[in-house]
């Protein structure tokens, strides 16, 4: 089947879910008005913000971050989207632009909550 979806914990999921919208766009399809929130993308997968408990350090679904995700995009939104999040002094830039000689593009920065994310475009997709 797939994966559906891809849950970030954060303090402040309204800061991060708009901040993920504003640069990669997506659809708000569920708000549970308690901070849970799922954007949804052109080919139906979703990322799932979900607001840190900090009373159950035990509780690893609560627990604070990811190890990294990878925004897959056109070269053209590619060449778009890297100079917005170099302008954003919100983020953290951890690797610059590198193109392979197959034309795989990747830009590794982290979000304005800290995760590991990187923009990504493959010019042959996987699968």
């Amino acid at each position: 089947m797939g994966i559906e979806h891809l849950g970030i914990v954060s303090k402040d999921t309204l800061r991060l879910k708009n901040w993920y919208q504003e640069i990669f766009g997506g659809d708000v399809v569920y708000d549970n008005g308690k901070g849970t929130y799922f954007l949804a993308f052109e080919d139906k997968s979703m990322i799932e913000f979900v607001m840190a408990t900090d009373d159950k350090p035990e509780d690893v679904e609560k627990s604070a971050g990811i190890r990294h995700i990878a925004m897959a995009v056109s070269s053209e939104e590619f060449d778009r989207i890297v100079p917005i999040l170099k302008a954003d002094d919100r983020i953290e830039e951890v690797h610059d632009v590198s193109e392979n000689a197959k034309g795989l593009k990747t830009y590794w920065f982290r979000d304005i909550d800290g995760n590991f994310a990187h923009l990504i475009y493959r010019p042959q997709p996987l699968v």
